[in-house]
């Protein structure tokens, strides 16, 4: 199955190299797109407990999708996965 979620907060190269880096390391996900033009990610997978699991790696990383609050935490987490994406972590 393919999923895309729109997520906050992506808003350069870095926070997409953070994102497509970690969602490719995670079991049973593959072809992880990470788009910022329309901030929106998408991926393969093989059950909604990945989706599931995605979406909450995400928001652990900052970017929760539009359908989330979306507080000063986890704002500054983004900048945090940009600045590491940045620097090629």
């Amino acid at each position: 199955m393919r999923t895309t979620y729109q997520v906050q907060n992506l808003k350069c190269g870095g926070c997409a190299r953070t994102i497509s880096n970690t969602l490719s390391q995670m079991n049973g996900i593959k072809d992880v797109i990470v788009e910022k033009e329309s901030a929106s990610v998408s991926f393969e997978h093989q059950s909604a407990d990945d989706a599931s699991l995605i979406k909450e790696a995400l928001k652990k990383m900052g970017y929760p999708t539009v359908d989330e609050a979306n507080g000063i935490s986890l704002k500054a987490k983004s900048f945090v996965s940009c600045a590491n994406g940045k620097l090629g972590r």
